[in-house]
C-alpha cells in the first residue's frame, strides 16, 4: 500500500491508483469535466489539475506515490481551475437558460412549461410555473410580459403568448378538484412575521410555508392583496381569481391579522418573531426612510429584518417584480435563520446573444410555422389554443442547464464568460429521434467517440478539423441520426456539457406527424 497526504490528510492506496481516485477515496471531490470511467485519459479540460512539488498536473492521469504531498485546494490551484474554465467558455456557443427565461423578473422555467403544455402535461406545468410564481392566474391576467420581449420567436414573426399560456395553466389548475398545493417541510418552530399582505407578502409566505416556517401576515386592509386587490379594476383581474389563489397560500396554513397597521412599532415584531418581512409596497412609513437593504439579499442593515417589493423605493410597479423578491426574501430569510452565508444566489449563465439569420433558422426548423393564436373568446386559450401556441416555441434552453458539469464548475469557480472572449462559433443544431446535438457547446472531450468506438457503431462520431476549428461529428457529413444509432442514449449521459441532450417528446413530433381537430379537440394521428 501506499501511503500520501492530499489537502493535509493521509490516505492509503493500492500501486496503479491515480490522485483522482486517492482524493475522492477520503471525500476530497476535485472536479472534472473530459474523465469518465471506463474511458481512456485524454486530459483536454486541465480542471482536475493539483500541485505536487511546485508542479502543476491533471490528477485523472497521475498514478499516486508514495510519500506524495498533494495540494488540491489553494488560492493558486483554483485560479488555474478557473483559467482552464475560462479557456474552454472563449468559443462557448449556446444559451444556458433561454433569452425568455432569463428576462423573466421571476426566473421562471418557461420552455419547460411549454414543453409540458405540448404534452398535456398541465399537472407538471402548474408545478413548473409553481417554482417561481405563486400567483400565476393572476400575472397572467395583469403581468406586460417582459418575457414576451425576450422571444427570439419574435425576430422571425411575432413572440410566443407566454403570459396566456401561463394563464391557461393556472385557469385549469384553478378549475380543477384539487388544486396543486406543494408539500411542506415539517414545522420548525420558528416564525417570521411579514408586514403587507400584498404580492411580495404574499410570495415571501408561500415559500416560507414549504420550508417550515410559521407566518403571520399584517395589513392595514380589509382583504389580502395589496394593490391586487384595490388598485386593479375588476374587469382586468376579477377578485374571484385573486382570492383564489390566494385561498391556496392560506391551506398551506398563512395566518393574517388584517385591518392592523403598523408602523414604528415594526421593532416591536423583532421581539416576537424570529425574522420580519417589509413588503408594505410604496408608503411613508418613517421607520422605512431610515432602513437601508441589500438590493442583491433584501436583507437590511437592522439585525432580523427584510425588505421587499416596492417598499424597497422602486419607481416600477411591476407585481412579477414584488413577486420575484417574495421568493427572494423567503430565501434569504432561510439562509438567516440556518446560520448560512446570504448570497442573493443567481446560477452562472452564457447567453449567445443575437443569431444570425441562418442560427434562427436552426431554431425555426423544428417549431411550428404557424402564426401568433389569439384567444377566441374573453377567457384566455382553450385547450386547442393553448396547445397550437405551445407548437410554436422554439426551446431556446439548454436541456441540462441543472447538470451541465460546464456550467456548475464555472459557478463554483466564479469563471468570468469575457475573460478570453473572442468570435464565437455559429450556432447549429443536429436533431436524432431520441437526441439533440449542438456542437457549439462541445468541449471535444471524445468521451462520444470512444463509447461509439466500443460499440462499433457503423460510422460513429470523430474528430472532424485542425487546430482551433477541430470538432465532433459524423464522418463523411452525415446525420447524427446515422452515426449514433446504438449508443446515442449512453452518449448523452457521458457528456459533460449540454452538447448532446435529450429531445422531448412534443417536438419529436411536429414535423411527423398531421394534427387534427375534432368537436373534442382529441389529437388524431
Amino acid at each position: 500500500m501506499l501511503k500520501l497526504t492530499i489537502d493535509g490528510k493521509s490516505v492509503e492506496v493500492e500501486q496503479g491508483t491515480t490522485i483522482l481516485d486517492a482524493a475522492r477515496k477520503i471525500g476530497i471531490n476535485i472536479p472534472t469535466l473530459c474523465f469518465r470511467e471506463g474511458c481512456s485519459l485524454s486530459t483536454s479540460c486541465m480542471v482536475c489539475i493539483v500541485k505536487v512539488k511546485n508542479r502543476i498536473i491533471p490528477s485523472c492521469a497521475t498514478v499516486a506515490v508514495d510519500g506524495m504531498e498533494i495540494e488540491s485546494e489553494t488560492d493558486e490551484i483554483h485560479e488555474a481551475r478557473r483559467t482552464a474554465l475560462e479557456l474552454l467558455l472563449s468559443d462557448h456557443t449556446g444559451d444556458c437558460i433561454a433569452p425568455c427565461h432569463n428576462i423573466c423578473p421571476a426566473d421562471m422555467n418557461i420552455p419547460l412549461m411549454i414543453r409540458q403544455i405540448a404534452e398535456g402535461d398541465l399537472r407538471s406545468a402548474i408545478i413548473t410555473v409553481k417554482e417561481d410564481i405563486p400567483l400565476p392566474a393572476v400575472l397572467g391576467r395583469i403581468c406586460p410580459a417582459p418575457c414576451e420581449k425576450g422571444c427570439r420567436r419574435g425576430s422571425y414573426d411575432s413572440p410566443l403568448s407566454i403570459c396566456l399560456l401561463k394563464r391557461y395553466v393556472a385557469d385549469v389548475d384553478l378549475a380543477s378538484d384539487h388544486p396543486y398545493l406543494p408539500s411542506c417541510e415539517p414545522a420548525n418552530g420558528k416564525r417570521i412575521a411579514i408586514v403587507g399582505a400584498g404580492p411580495a407578502g404574499l410570495s415571501a409566505t408561500y415559500y416560507l410555508l414549504q420550508k417550515g416556517y410559521a407566518c403571520m401576515i399584517y395589513d392595514d386592509h380589509d382583504k389580502p392583496g395589496g394593490a391586487l386587490q384595490y388598485a386593479v379594476p375588476e374587469d382586468k383581474l376579477p377578485h374571484t381569481v385573486l382570492d383564489a389563489e390566494i385561498g391556496i397560500i392560506q391551506k398551506l396554513g398563512a395566518e393574517f391579522r388584517l385591518n392592523t397597521k403598523i408602523g414604528e412599532d415594526i421593532k416591536n415584531l423583532q421581539t416576537d418573531y424570529d425574522a420580519v418581512l417589509i413588503a408594505t409596497g410604496q408608503n411613508e412609513n418613517p421607520f422605512l426612510k431610515s432602513i437601508k437593504a441589500d438590493r442583491n439579499t433584501l436583507q437590511s442593515n437592522v439585525e432580523g429584518i427584510f425588505v421587499a417589493g416596492n417598499a424597497l423605493g422602486r419607481k416600477s410597479n411591476l407585481a412579477v417584480r414584488s413577486i420575484a423578491d417574495g421568493k427572494l426574501a423567503a430565501n434569504s430569510i432561510d439562509q438567516y435563520l440556518s446560520s448560512q452565508t446570504i448570497t442573493g444566489y443567481k446560477p452562472f449563465t452564457t447567453r449567445m446573444g443575437k443569431l444570425t439569420d441562418v442560427e434562427l433558422q436552426h431554431f425555426v426548423a423544428n417549431a411550428s410555422k404557424d402564426q401568433r393564436v389569439e384567444p377566441s373568446g374573453n377567457n384566455g386559450f382553450s385547450e386547442k389554443e393553448a396547445y397550437m401556441e405551445s407548437l410554436r416555441c422554439l426551446h431556446c434552453d439548454c436541456r441540462k442547464a441543472d447538470n451541465c458539469k460546464l456550467r456548475n464548475h464555472s459557478d463554483i469557480y466564479g469563471a468570468d464568460l469575457n475573460k478570453y472572449k473572442g468570435e464565437r462559433r455559429l450556432f447549429e443544431q443536429q436533431y436524432h429521434h431520441e437526441i439533440i446535438y449542438e456542437s457549439g457547446k462541445c468541449i471535444s472531450c471524445g468521451l462520444c467517440i470512444q463509447i461509439a468506438s466500443r460499440a462499433r457503431e457503423a460510422l460513429g462520431l470523430a474528430f472532424i478539423g485542425r487546430g482551433f476549428n477541430v470538432k465532433v461529428g459524423v464522418p463523411f457529413s452525415r446525420t447524427i441520426e446515422e452515426g449514433l444509432q446504438k449508443v446515442a442514449i449512453e452518449c448523452v449521459e457521458a457528456c459533460p456539457t449540454g452538447a448532446l441532450v435529450f429531445k422531448d417528446g412534443s417536438r419529436s413530433q411536429i414535423n411527423s406527424i398531421l394534427i387534427l381537430w375534432d368537436a373534442t379537440a382529441t389529437i388524431i394521428v
